[in-house]
């Protein structure tokens, strides 16, 4: 039964993972700037509500 298990291909791919990744990858490059916006608008709010602590 262990061989078997470990005989199996079901699981994920190493193709797949690289292919997730690279699509991952550039959807981070063309919103780039939207999400560095976005983190710092959350640490300016964070930082602004800090003092009031």
């Amino acid at each position: 039964m262990l061989k078997s298990f470990f005989a199996e291909e079901d699981a994920i791919g190493t193709v797949e993972m690289i292919l997730i990744l690279v699509v991952l990858i550039g959807l981070v490059l063309i919103f780039k700037e939207q999400l560095t916006n976005l983190v710092n608008k959350i640490f300016k709010t964070i930082n602004s509500k800090a003092g009031s602590v």
